[in-house]
């Protein structure tokens, strides 16, 4: 019925709480990463089994919404001369690339 979980230290709880209640995008967990080989990770191990969306967002293979996005992001996004084509850039992707981020 429940379950208790820690990612990256932080601990969680889950109430399974049948059919009447199910994941949707609305909630969903972010995690934030340093370098590509951490995207490349999460992106991997919690997408396998379930769905990759756009703009580093996945569903795991239970239905659980994901955002996997480099930590770098926000610093990106609030220049404001380099955010439109930072935005551009990852539109197009699917999982983030830090390095395309960096040269847009």
């Amino acid at each position: 019925m429940v379950v208790t979980f820690i990612v990256k230290g932080m601990k969680f709880m889950a109430l399974n709480g049948g059919p009447h209640y199910q994941f949707t995008p609305a909630t969903s967990f972010v995690i934030e990463c340093d370098t590509q080989e951490e995207i490349d990770y999460f992106w991997e191990k919690l997408g396998d089994g379930g769905r990759y969306d756009r703009c580093g967002w996945l569903t795991d293979r239970f239905g659980v919404s994901w955002q996997v996005v480099p930590t770098i992001l926000g610093q990106l996004m609030s220049d404001p001369e380099r955010a439109p084509r930072v935005t551009a850039a990852f539109l197009k992707m699917d999982k983030f690339d830090i390095e395309a981020l960096l040269e847009a």
